[in-house]
C-alpha cells in the first residue's frame, strides 16, 4: 500500500523538517560497486556484496518474470501464478513453502508462506504478490532502458519481493542462512485486504507472534539526497456517520416541532470534528463521501450511493463515510472517543450514530524499531552512503507489517527506489536493487550474528 510520492512528498518533508529544496539525482554512480569496499563491512559482508553485484542481472530477470504476470488483487489466478514463481525460488533455498487459501467469503487468492528453521533469531520477511492494477487497467509489461524499469507492480512491490529472494540467496552463498530462522510471508491481497481481517491476516499475525524481528519490503524512501528508515506507519481504518432528522416542509425548519434537519446536523458534526479532533500530531481523518436528502442509499463496500431530495423538504437522512489514521492505538482511541462525544450532542429533532470499522493497525515507533534503524543506518554508511534518519510516519501509508508490529521489533521500507506507485507512471531505479539487496542481506546477517538489533 503506497502513498503518492514526488513533489507532494518532498513538500511535506520540507515543511516538517525544514530541509532545503531537494533535487532527485539518483544516478548509477550512487549505487556503484566501489562503495561496498568502504570501511565497516567484514569479510563475509564484502563477499555478499560482491555476489549481489555479480548477480544483479539475475535479480532483474526475476523481477521481469514477476512483473510480466498481471496480478491485480482480484485477479486470483495471476496472484497465484506470481506465488508459484516465488515458491520456486524459496524451494530452491530449502524453504518449506505453503499456499494458504482463503475461504470463499473472503474472495481473495490467498498467501504464500515459506519457512526455514535455523539456529538463531526468528526473522519474518513481509512482501505482497498483488498489485493495485486490475484487468480493467490493461496490461503494462516490464520495460527497461537500462536505468529505469517500468511495468505494473515493478515498484510496489515486485521489486521488494525480488529483494527478499536475493538477500536470502546472498546469505546462503556465504553459509549464513542457517544462522537465523526465517519465515517469508508473501501476502496476496495487500492492496485490497480481504474481510474479515481476522481471517485474511490470521496467518500473518501468527507469524508476527513467532518472530523476534519483522522486516517489510515495500518501496524505500529516498528524497532530499537522504535514505530514510521507516520505523513507524500510521493506522488506516474507517468510520460511517449516519444522521436522521424529521422530514417536513422546509418552511418550518428550525421550529420546535421540526428541528434542524439531517444535513445541518451532519454539518455541525463534521465542523466539530474539524475544530476539536484535528491538530494532534500524526492524527488525520477524512470525510470521503457524503449522501444527504429525503431518500439515501449507500453501499460502503462499493463507495457509491444514490440520493433524492428537494429544496422545499427538510432532509431526513445523511450518510458520511470517512477514514482515520493514527500512530498508536491510544491515539486512535482518544480520537474515536472525542468523535463519539461530538456525535451524541445532537441538534433539535435529530439523531446521529457513528460506527468505526477495523482496518490496518498502527506501527508505533518503538525503541526496538529505532534500534533496528540504527543498525540499518550503520550498514548504509558502511556501503558508502549517508546515515538513515527515521522517517516521519506521516510520509507513509498503512501496510501489512503493521499487523505484526505490536508483537515484535519491526522495520519497513526495505524495497527499491522509484516512484509513481498506483499510477500508470510507476517506475523503479534499477540501480537501487543491488543496494537494497545488500542492505537487507547484511541486516539479516548482523541480526543473526550479534543476536541483537543494535
Amino acid at each position: 500500500m503506497h502513498k503518492d510520492d514526488g513533489f507532494a512528498r518532498r513538500r511535506v518533508h520540507l515543511r516538517l523538517v525544514g530541509g532545503r529544496p531537494c533535487v532527485w539525482l539518483i544516478g548509477f554512480c550512487v549505487f556503484a560497486a566501489p562503495f561496498v569496499r568502504a570501511a565497516g563491512l567484514d569479510a563475509d559482508e564484502r563477499r555478499m556484496a560482491d555476489w549481489i553485484d555479480a548477480h544483479a542481472a539475475d535479480a532483474t530477470a526475476l523481477l521481469r518474470e514477476a512483473v510480466d504476470i498481471p496480478s491485480g488483487t482480484m485477479n486470483h489466478d495471476g496472484v497465484r501464478e506470481v506465488g508459484r514463481v516465488m515458491a520456486r525460488e524459496l524451494d530452491a533455498l530449502g524453504f518449506g513453502t505453503e499456499w494458504i487459501d482463503m475461504p470463499s467469503e473472503v474472495d481473495r487468492a490467498g498467501h504464500l508462506f515459506g519457512r526455514r528453521e535455523g539456529r538463531g533469531r526468528k526473522i519474518l520477511l513481509v512482501g505482497h504478490l498483488d498489485t493495485v492494477f486490475e484487468r480493467e487497467d490493461g496490461v503494462r509489461p516490464f520495460a527497461s532502458d537500462g536505468e529505469t524499469a517500468t511495468g505494473h507492480g515493478v515498484y510496489d512491490m515486485k521489486a521488494g519481493n525480488t529483494i527478499i529472494v536475493f538477500a536470502l540467496k546472498a546469505l546462503e552463498e556465504i553459509g549464513a542462512l542457517d544462522d537465523v530462522s526465517v519465515t517469508v510471508a508473501f501476502m496476496g491481497d495487500e492492496e485490497k485486504a480481504g474481510r474479515p481481517l481476522g481471517t485474511s491476516r490470521r496467518d500473518l499475525i501468527e507469524a508476527g507472534k513467532w518472530a523476534d524481528v519483522a522486516l517489510g519490503f515495500e518501496e524505500a524512501m529516498h528524497f532530499d539526497d537522504t535514505d530514510w528508515a521507516t520505523v513507524a506507519r500510521r493506522s488506516s481504518s474507517s468510520w460511517i456517520l449516519t444522521v436522521t432528522g424529521r422530514q417536513w416542509h422546509s418552511s418550518d425548519i428550525f421550529s420546535d416541532d421540526v428541528g434542524a434537519g439531517a444535513i445541518f446536523e451532519a454539518s455541525r458534526i463534521l465542523n466539530d470534528f474539524y475544530e476539536e479532533v484535528r491538530g494532534e500530531k500524526n492524527l488525520t481523518f477524512n470525510a470521503g463521501t457524503i449522501q444527504g436528502g429525503t431518500e439515501v442509499e449507500y453501499d460502503p463496500a462499493g463507495n457509491r450511493g444514490r440520493t433524492f431530495g428537494k429544496t422545499n423538504v427538510v432532509p431526513r437522512r445523511v450518510v458520511v463515510h470517512g477514514g482515520i489514521r493514527a500512530i498508536s492505538e491510544e491515539q486512535l482511541d482518544r480520537a474515536r472517543h472525542t468523535m463519539r462525544t461530538i456525535v451524541a450532542d445532537s441538534l433539535p429533532r435529530t439523531e446521529a450514530t457513528i460506527e468505526f470499522g477495523d482496518g490496518y493497525p498502527p506501527m508505533a515507533p518503538t525503541e526496538g524499531n529505532l534500534a533496528l534503524a540504527r543498525t540499518l543506518s550503520a550498514i548504509n554508511v558502511a556501503l558508502g552512503r549517508k546515515p538513515m534518519p527515521p522517517l516521519d510516519p506521516a510520509e507513509r501509508g498503512a501496510a501489512d507489517i503493521s499487523f505484526v508490529a505490536p508483537f515484535t521489533d519491526a522495520l519497513a521500507g526495505l524495497g527499491g527506489i522509484g516512484g509513481g506507485g498506483h499510477t500508470p507512471d510507476e517506475h523503479l531505479r534499477l540501480s537501487s536493487m543491488p543496494l537494497a539487496i545488500k542492505r537487507a542481506a547484511i541486516l539479516i546477517y548482523r541480526i543473526g550474528r550479534d543476536g541483537e538489533s543494535d
